[in-house]
């Protein structure tokens, strides 16, 4: 009953707020850059490299009583020990232990193992009923190849869809989908910064899902909006841009609306381990939504379009013009 409260045919204006739109991308694209050169990224393990170990939570063990034993240590930089919940159906409360060591350059990649195998042994002679659920070490060269492999990737989807869209409709519409695309991962991040999330390699993965869905709904707009156009051949280029949007709104709504649903429940339920990667869809959704409808097919309208001299009544199911 409640899909019945929307209405059959929508007919918003979209294209009469674009320039209002503009400002708003463009401020949300100059703060984020500016968020991200004054805060950084909170790099995880991935990619700034160190250590973490998870581990059980035996009886009457704090997170103070581990950090006093890893800390104890004194070769070990950036220690953090949190509890969070597991993953699956018989999760558990866990310790997660993450840290540094102090050496620098090629030191560091023989020295992190080291350090991780020492806080194990540690952990272990401290509390004989602890169990060390997994342990990982990465060295700063391995994240840093890791980091550059992550940025390569996401240009390289870019570049992908800019060719693609070009080849599969024409250049306007490839510059306004490529144009919101890379609207829609900055902001990602500068929301990232602002937030300070661990941005890691799933993260990543976020973001690369990010660009596949935001495409796809930018796609079936410019669809439609090429459909139209074949059809009113005479009618301005904002109006039938808006029948478009109009026309698709229902169906963007709905699947948005149902993908954050799922979103939602994995970034409440999924543990640490997922909150990161579940943040950046659940804003990727609602940013790429927003970008599809105002963003791209702004720029479309703002660059135009060439019209096909292809007539009308050639066109399959042609019901005639208004």
């Amino acid at each position: 009953m409640l899909l019945k409260l929307l209405p059959a045919k929508t007919r918003v204006g979209f294209m009469q707020y674009r320039w209002p739109a503009f400002v708003l991308s463009a401020i949300l694209i100059a703060a984020s850059i500016a968020v991200l050169s004054v805060r950084g990224l909170n790099l995880g393990i991935d990619f700034a490299g160190g250590s973490v170990i998870e581990t059980s939570v035996p009886d009457g063990v704090s997170t103070q009583d581990i950090r006093s034993v890893v800390g104890g240590l004194g070769d070990l930089e950036d220690v953090n020990v949190t509890s969070a919940r597991g993953t699956g159906v018989d999760a558990e409360e866990i310790f997660v232990i993450k840290f540094k060591t102090a050496e620098t350059g090629e030191a560091a990649e023989v020295g992190q193992q080291a350090a991780n195998d020492r806080v194990r042994a540690a952990l272990e002679g401290g509390f004989p009923d602890i169990v060390i659920r997994s342990s990982a070490a990465v060295g700063p060269k391995v994240s840093g190849e890791l980091f550059r492999a992550g940025i390569t990737a996401l240009v390289t989807a870019l570049a992908l869809m800019l060719l693609y869209i070009w080849f599969r409709f024409d250049k306007e519409y490839s510059l306004g989908a490529v144009a919101a695309l890379t609207h829609d991962v900055i902001i990602t991040m500068g929301m990232f910064s602002l937030v300070q999330l661990e941005f890691d390699l799933t993260t990543i993965a976020a973001l690369l899902t990010i660009i596949g869905y935001s495409m796809n709904d930018t796609v079936v707009v410019f669809d439609r909006v090429r459909e139209e156009l074949r059809k009113y051949k005479k009618m301005p280029l904002g109006e039938v841009i808006d029948l478009a949007l109009n026309g698709t709104l229902s169906r963007t709504l709905l699947t948005s609306g149902t993908t954050l649903l799922a979103l939602s429940a994995i970034f409440a339920l999924g543990g640490p381990v997922l909150r990161g990667m579940s943040f950046a869809l659940i804003f990727g959704v609602i940013i790429g939504t927003y970008s599809s409808i105002f963003v791209a097919s702004s720029i479309l309208r703002t660059l135009g379009v060439a019209r096909e001299k292809r007539s009308p009544e050639d066109i399959p199911g042609f019901q005639g013009t208004q």
